[in-house]
């Protein structure tokens, strides 16, 4: 019944194009992008380790995309590829340094990462642009919001799989281990940075693969935008409203955080932030578990 209900969900939104207006696809691309983007911050974040550097990989990967078809001819949707592999490849040589730190030191360390991605990015004009970004004759299927939307969704399905998986494998055992205590993980004969390597590289492609997608979407890149801290904030919020450390807790958190945001903007365009924040901190204050969390621990009480 589970996996039934699941399917259907899935053939839902596949269909849901065909019943919905150009806005709300759109709106849900977008949301779909800032989940996945939760989920690998929120995948990272159950080593115990956590990571800023979502914004970097994700320019990373949207500049590598918009070359690759720029510069390179390379097909769209293979340059999606292409930024997944080139940002996991960044991520594997950046790991061997980074993933020696803990704690605020590793945190610190790879929220310098976008600053250095923007620099590497404002100075080499020939291959980048420079300061003024790069801009492709055309979006990825011309344009087509709703080809648009089944591939984000496609990608977003693979990003959900991938972070079941996550919980339902040996690599969940470990990673939690590593969380809990570190120490007793190795005297059990965890190979600590093999897994932690292993979620890093893993997460920072995922993360180069929705800049990619992101920057196929609009046809362009620029350094201000495209590593911007938005990239950052709001994949932590939704993951801190839903509920870290599962699936499903960023799930409802990018949906509740999303759709608010939406409302929001038509509402009170220039203030819809503030309604932001206060959402994020009445959240934090008072279901400091997330959304699914708080449910969750009403069903164990009754």
């Amino acid at each position: 019944m589970k996996y039934l209900t699941i399917c259907s969900l899935c053939v839902l939104c596949f269909l849901l194009p065909f019943f919905a207006g150009a806005y709300l696809v759109h709106v849900l691309t977008s949301i779909m992008i800032f989940l996945s983007l939760s989920l690998s911050w929120d995948m990272m974040l159950r080593t115990g380790q956590l990571s800023f550097g979502i914004a970097g990989f994700f320019g990373l990967g949207a500049y590598a995309s918009i070359i690759a078809v720029d510069d390179f001819s390379v097909h769209p949707l293979m340059s999606i590829f292409v930024a997944a592999i080139f940002a996991a490849l960044i991520a594997l040589g950046l790991g061997w340094i980074v993933l020696r730190l803990r704690e605020i030191y590793f945190a610190i360390t790879t929220l310098a990462l976008s600053s250095v991605f923007m620099i590497f990015a404002r100075n080499l004009s020939d291959l980048t642009g420079g300061s003024a970004g790069k801009v492709l004759y055309e979006s990825i299927f011309g344009g087509d919001p709703i080809k648009t939307y089944w591939l984000v969704l496609s990608i977003t399905l693979i990003v959900i799989l991938t972070s079941e998986l996550f919980e339902r494998t040996r690599i969940h055992f470990a990673i939690s281990s590593i969380r809990n205590d570190e120490i007793t993980a190795k005297c059990c004969g965890v190979n600590i940075f093999k897994y932690l390597l292993l979620v890093f590289v893993l997460t920072s492609a995922i993360q180069g693969a929705m800049g990619a997608l992101y920057a196929q979407q609009y046809a362009f890149v620029e350094p201000e935008s495209t590593f911007s801290a938005n990239f950052l904030l709001l994949p932590m919020s939704m993951a801190l409203v839903g509920g870290i450390y599962s699936t499903i807790g960023p799930i409802m958190g990018a949906l509740a955080l999303g759709l608010a945001s939406e409302y929001l903007k038509l509402v009170m365009p220039y203030g819809h932030l503030i309604i932001y924040g206060f959402i994020l901190i009445f959240t934090i204050m008072f279901m400091p578990k997330g959304i699914y969390g708080t449910i969750v621990n009403r069903f164990k009480s009754r």
